[in-house]
């Protein structure tokens, strides 16, 4: 897809007035009227606060390598909402979506102009989805859910191969409840009766939370053991490990490694290593060397992704002192993220993100100074604070972090001409929930 200058794009502006709305009506609704095409698919099923995204895209590969036909469908996007749309391991073309448009828009419009309904842009995006690959019939589709699960867009899969959960933090705590138990209690809503369920390294109380839930739907539960991924694993840090582990779990299920899995995939061995050297999913821990200075380019918005982007840093053994250029999200704990960060680096920069919920940069730089890191910048644009960052790094022999956002990991790896697929030009995102009111 050639994102920047399509119909599909033009289409979606519209659905951008309505946000986030949680609820599973509109979007049965809207598949309904489609012809349910979400009932012909066999998917794996994935929700999480960390790492989601990451398991979904290590298992795509893997399948691929064992031979399987895929599609994978995850949120948000890092730059060009092509990505979103994965047909055996490449962003569906822009002509494509807009072919499937033609079919989903008239029953969106029609929904909202006879029922009163208002679909939004993640359902309207989810209904793309589903068609695209009704229509494709891969032999497995990878389905990340987008926020939280029970009442996702995506939870109208009924009968999904496997459930998955990985691990559960502390983000969107206005949706999703301010406890790991209350979160989870949402994320383990993706788990269906019957059905297995793989449940990713996590608190004890979010497990205990998905355990007894996968025990009253009568879902057989296995929780990912420890696992070392084979020499030549794509993607570093010890969370890529654990979302490794998770992935080696699931792919046992699809073998038939617990009870209610019917085993229909032949995964060998060396498929999982090959899936796992060749994986991408960038702008996660991604190191990138230019111009003399390396840089690390990582999505981590919360304090838990932070902590796991510290460890990963240290394990890095980067050169010499390390600045920091950031930008969040309003709804975000900065103050968190910026305190797990202080730990390591020395110098700040912040900046403005590509997303109308952006913290200010003013903002941001008081909080640094306020987390610890002494002399930070405010800068008006991610370039001027790349430019001043690698400067600073160049003259010290040290090295630059960019993070606090996956909209900013997307910019960045555009602005370091590291960003592996082609686009015309940078597509938006969806807005926050409207309403923490399911």
């Amino acid at each position: 897809m050639t994102a920047g200058n399509s119909t599909f794009l033009e289409r979606l502006a519209s659905r951008r007035r309505f946000g986030v709305r949680p609820g599973l009506e509109t979007i049965r609704a809207l598949m309904s009227a489609l012809g349910n095409p979400q009932e012909t698919l066999r998917c794996v099923h994935i929700a999480g606060t960390n790492g989601k995204g990451a398991t979904a895209a290590m298992l795509e590969s893997i399948l691929r390598a064992a031979g399987c036909s895929t599609a994978r469908y995850t949120s948000p996007h890092l730059v060009s909402i092509a990505e979103r749309f994965f047909l055996n391991g490449m962003p569906t073309r822009s002509e494509v979506l807009d072919a499937v448009a033609d079919e989903v828009f008239p029953a969106v419009e029609r929904l909202e102009r006879e029922k009163g309904l208002e679909i939004t842009f993640f359902e309207a995006l989810t209904a793309v989805a589903f068609v695209l690959f009704a229509r494709a019939r891969p032999d497995v589709v990878v389905l990340e859910a987008g926020l939280g699960g029970r009442l996702d867009a995506t939870n109208v899969i009924e009968r999904p191969l496997v459930s998955v959960i990985t691990r559960i933090g502390l983000d969107h705590c206005d949706w999703l409840g301010r406890t790991h138990a209350a979160i989870a209690e949402e994320k383990a809503g993706i788990v269906k009766p019957g059905r297995p369920v793989v449940c990713g390294a996590m608190p004890n109380e979010a497990l205990e939370v998905v355990k007894r839930i996968a025990s009253v739907r009568g879902a057989p539960l296995m929780v990912a053991p420890a696992w070392k991924p084979p020499a030549g694993f794509a993607l570093f840090g010890g969370f890529q490990e654990e979302n490794a582990a998770t992935v080696k779990a699931v792919v046992d299920v699809l073998r038939g490694g617990v009870s209610g899995a019917r085993g229909d995939f032949f995964v060998p061995d060396d498929a999982i290593a090959r899936g796992l050297s060749s994986v991408v999913w960038p702008g996660r821990c991604q190191r990138i060397e230019r111009d003399g200075v390396t840089f690390v380019v990582d999505g981590a918005h919360n304090p838990d992704a932070a902590a796991a982007l510290v460890a990963a840093l240290r394990e890095m053994r980067l050169p010499g002192p390390v600045g920091l250029v950031a930008g969040f999200c309003g709804d975000k704990d900065a103050d968190g993220h910026l305190a797990m960060m202080s730990s390591v680096v020395t110098r700040g920069w912040s900046v403005p993100i590509r997303n109308s919920r952006s913290l200010a940069a003013g903002i941001v730089a008081a909080k640094m100074r306020a987390a610890g890191i002494h002399g930070a910048a405010e800068c008006a644009t991610l370039r001027s604070a790349l430019d001043e960052a690698a400067a600073w790094a160049r003259g010290r022999a040290g090295s630059v972090v960019v993070c606090g956002s996956l909209f900013l990991a997307g910019e960045a790896l555009v602005e370091l001409g590291a960003y592996p697929w082609p686009f015309v030009q940078p597509d938006d995102n969806e807005p926050m929930p409207m309403s923490p009111a399911h």
